[in-house]
């Protein structure tokens, strides 16, 4: 759900997901999008790009760390070498 907020508001679906400076940078990129977007109509783009890109980059960061988290506390899965 987080994805079509991001894709769609861009500025509140990073909000929610907790970057307020990449909201900030959103808006920003949104004004420069705007303005040359009426010439090149790609850039129109560019900023749900960025917001899907950052909460999934977000959320890939958070799936490591928790996945740290649990080597560290249970130790590694059974089986596991080091090369």
């Amino acid at each position: 759900m987080i994805y079509v907020l991001a894709a769609l508001l861009p500025p509140i679906g990073l909000l929610l997901n907790g970057q307020p400076f990449s909201a900030i940078f959103n808006l920003v990129l949104i004004v420069f999008c705007a303005i040359f977007g009426l010439f090149f109509h790609v850039l129109l783009l560019v900023p749900s790009a960025h917001a899907v890109i950052a909460v999934h980059m977000r959320r890939e960061d958070r799936r490591h760390r928790e996945m740290v988290e649990a080597i560290r506390r249970h130790g590694p899965p059974p089986g596991y070498r080091v090369p």
